[in-house]
């Protein structure tokens, strides 16, 4: 299992060229300073992390204020999607009953995040709680595709 996002290209941790970072490419470096993909008009990519135990995976996804019937989980295809459904439009006008926004880092913004399964987890057993603005996704491991690591000597 992986995030589709961030792993595609065997990067860990900070994004590497698939986020924001030092490096040119199709998501990284200076486009994201100019303000093409950040700010009022941009994509939210809500943080998640991803923990491993014997038994199985656990996404945590960071992202405080959800209404949890807005969220909604899926999969297809070995694809997990996690969408939200949020109350402000991405094109917002930045109005609301008390006035102008001066400054905004959050708000209440649609999302989707997509994770490849690749025959890993037990579908039919994935299990979903939201508390303290973290989402929190339970997926079992297939005991039949999850075998143990194996130790190799070199000689």
């Amino acid at each position: 299992m992986y995030n589709k996002q961030a792993f595609e290209t065997g990067n860990r941790g900070n994004c590497g060229a698939w986020g924001r970072s030092k490096f040119g490419g199709q998501w990284g470096g200076p486009m994201f300073g100019r303000g093409k993909f950040w700010g009022r008009h941009g994509f939210q990519q809500v943080p998640v992390n991803i923990e491993e135990t014997d038994i199985e995976y656990v996404i945590s996804l960071f992202a405080a204020a959800l209404a949890k019937e807005n969220v909604k989980l899926s999969v297809k295809d070995d694809v997990l999607t996690i969408s939200y459904q949020g109350t402000e439009p991405s094109d917002s006008t930045e109005n609301t009953s008390a006035g102008k926004y001066t400054y905004q880092e959050y708000s209440n913004r649609s999302f989707e995040r997509s994770f490849q399964l690749n025959n890993k987890v037990l579908t039919e057993n994935i299990s979903a709680t939201y508390a303290d603005g973290v989402l929190k996704v339970v997926l079992p491991k297939n005991p039949e595709t999850n075998k143990p690591a194996q130790t190799i000597t070199v000689a």
